[in-house]
């Protein structure tokens, strides 16, 4: 038995399916029926190729994730029966709750879908250990990661997905002060609590050119230091700076062809965020062979920086319309669960680096 980051995986990618299938969590009412009753109804005459994908391969990762967990903790023996029963059972409580929504319609076709969607996920995994490939996955796990790396592999797999909602700042994640405070504002509007709200007597204002470009910098590098924190060699380090690159410009570009359209894919990477991009990956080089401890310290540094200035700045309207360009998506947005993601990723990251700080000085 060893710790996996097959299990939080699983459970994150639960609350996704409870966030989309329950979107927008508002007007709920009693239509007066059982939960229930749409598993005795004739299936659906309207449906479309996009609901019948969506709804079989939504499920899948879920599945998979549910017998890894099982496999890689040493309980094999009913880990394809298990994963098969949870994924149903939260498809039946998803459809039944759908019920006390106006917007949503439960289908038992949608449940059907997802039982088949769980139950493929399940089996590719059973498959895969069958075949021994998930060993081998096991053995690279060892070879290059720290033995307990679940939490840092499952940010650092989350964070080309918070990317993918629309960004003030190419990279600049977690600029939330903003929204939060007019949030919080709303909530206590015709409250006396609001008297006791401390509030900003400026308005917020745009970044700088220079505090900009820092951020950019800022944004490669913090993943690149969180890598660092859980893998052993500095070789390995190298070849992992390489996909950060990689998946940091690909997941900016479709975020940028899914917001504007995909001729502007490649706007936002103009000269000043190549050298941005350019001096974190050289900052990275020179931090290629720093401790792990050190490599926390670092990134706890840099995280505190990065908040500190976005969210400082602005929100500009040209972005506000972005957003609601970029709201018009069905699927790949999950009913704005990206835009939570880029939010609290930074937030996340922060708690785990600490956490790894706090281990190590216990451990001293």
């Amino acid at each position: 038995m060893h710790k996996t980051s097959a299990w939080p995986l699983a459970l994150v990618y639960a609350g996704l399916i409870v966030y989309a299938s329950l979107f927008p969590f508002d007007n709920w009412r009693d239509q007066g029926v059982m939960p229930w009753f749409f598993l005795s109804a004739p299936l659906p005459k309207y449906w479309t190729a996009f609901d019948v994908v969506t709804n079989l391969v939504g499920y899948m990762p879920l599945g998979f994730f549910l017998v890894l967990s099982s496999l890689r903790t040493g309980r094999p023996r009913y880990a394809l029966r298990l994963a098969v029963m949870m994924a149903s059972g939260l498809s039946l409580l998803m459809e039944s709750l759908q019920v006390y929504l106006p917007n949503r319609v439960p289908s038992n076709l949608d449940l059907m879908l997802n039982m088949a969607g769980g139950a493929l996920g399940a089996l590719s995994a059973w498959s895969l250990e069958k075949l021994g490939i998930l060993q081998r996955w096991s053995r690279f796990r060892a070879d290059w990661f720290v033995d307990d790396a679940r939490g840092g592999l499952v940010l650092l797999a989350l964070w080309p997905l918070a990317l993918l909602f629309p960004a003030a700042v190419p990279l600049g994640l977690g600029q939330v002060a903003e929204r939060l405070e007019a949030r919080v504002v709303d909530l206590l509007r015709d409250t006396p609590f609001l008297e006791w709200l401390p509030l900003r007597q400026t308005e917020l204002q745009p970044l700088l050119p220079s505090a900009e470009w820092l951020c950019v910098l800022l944004g490669l590098l913090i993943p690149c230091l969180l890598g660092f924190c859980i893998i052993r060699q500095a070789g390995k380090r190298l070849w992992f700076l390489a996909w950060v690159g990689l998946f940091g410009v690909l997941a900016t570009a479709l975020s940028a062809a899914l917001s504007v359209g995909p001729e502007h894919a490649w706007v936002w990477f103009n000269g000043s965020v190549k050298a941005a991009f350019g001096g974190a990956l050289v900052l990275a080089l020179a931090l290629v062979r720093v401790p792990s401890r050190a490599s926390a310290a670092l990134a706890l540094l840099a995280l505190g920086v990065s908040l500190s200035l976005i969210n400082q700045a602005s929100v500009s309207p040209y972005f506000e319309q972005t957003l609601f360009l970029w709201e018009q998506g069905r699927f790949i947005r999950f009913h704005g669960l990206a835009q939570w993601l880029g939010w609290l990723w930074p937030f996340a990251t922060l708690v785990y680096v600490l956490s790894l700080l706090w281990r190590q000085d216990s451990k001293n």
